[in-house]
């Protein structure tokens, strides 16, 4: 590439404070960027994800203002979808053209969002596309407990193990206590080769609090970093699987609280609707620097 690099802008998302959930990159103008640079600028960043908006194609869902094609790097490689970049392209964009309705064309499919202002803040919501669940091998299971560092004694029986999808693929473990949870010291290279196998992008550990209330940790080494602070797609993902298996209310709206045990507190909020199987992220989010 010969021109000049695009700003890259620094949002955190999932958090109205800098210093609280999950920070990204965003480039708002990655017309002129090729694969290798957006990889380039994804690791010199070394956040879990970046964003780069590029110009969307033609016809989604029949939208011409505000709708933008969006590509997401982890240091390591591309993904499909990543949801706290999504949130904090989102806030980065209605800063510049005020609240509404933006339509994103992701790898996994459109991603409708839609920003408000709440007392002063924005806050933005995803829509995923379809989700689905599976059932995941007795033995593959084994294999992320034993990266894990964890007994099968130490997981929550209310809750069975599955792969999540809302954009992404994700392992669903519960553990039975908050301790178990917040005690995250696994085998990176052990565990980042079960989740090549399996296609997955993070593994979502999570701890329930209340009926609606939820603690989560992202173990990403297949991003190139140990633990994402707050993961939107893993959300959304953990939002399907709950109301499928029947471990929440079809209609519910959930609270998801991650990153606490990495200093950097955020918080989801996963709303679930009886009418419609796709499931709903929000959070607030705000510049870094």
């Amino acid at each position: 590439m010969t021109s000049p690099l695009p700003e890259v802008l620094r949002y955190t998302a999932f958090s109205s404070d800098p210093e609280g959930g999950n920070p990204a990159g965003v480039v708002l103008d990655a017309a002129g960027l090729d694969d290798d640079d957006m990889l380039a600028i994804a690791a010199d960043l070394g956040y879990s994800e970046s964003a780069f908006l590029t110009v969307p194609p033609e016809g989604v869902e029949g939208r011409t203002e505000r709708a933008y094609g969006i590509r997401y790097f982890s240091p390591k490689a591309e993904v499909s979808f990543c949801g706290h970049a999504t949130i904090a392209t989102a806030i980065a964009l209605a800063e510049r053209s005020g609240p509404g309705e933006l339509v994103f064309a992701t790898r996994a499919g459109t991603v409708p969002v839609q920003v408000v202002a709440e007392g002063g803040t924005l806050r933005a919501t995803l829509t995923s596309v379809a989700p689905h669940i599976e059932e995941v091998s007795d033995a593959d299971v084994s294999e992320a407990l034993a990266a894990l560092d964890w007994r099968r004694t130490e997981l929550d029986p209310a809750f069975p193990p599955r792969i999540a999808f809302a954009g992404n693929r994700h392992l669903v473990l519960a553990a039975a206590t908050r301790a178990r949870l917040a005690d995250l010291a696994y085998d990176f290279t052990r565990l980042e080769t079960l989740m090549h196998r399996l296609d997955l992008t993070t593994v979502q550990l999570v701890w329930r609090e209340s009926d609606t209330v939820f603690h989560a940790r992202d173990p990403f080494p297949v991003g190139g970093v140990v633990e994402d602070p707050a993961t939107g797609a893993a959300a959304a993902a953990f939002g399907a699987y709950a109301r499928e298996l029947g471990l929440v209310p079809e209609q519910s709206v959930l609270t998801l609280r991650q990153g606490e045990d990495m200093g950097r507190p955020g918080e989801l909020t996963v709303t679930l609707r009886a009418d419609d199987p796709r499931v709903r992220v929000s959070g607030a989010g705000a510049l870094i620097g």
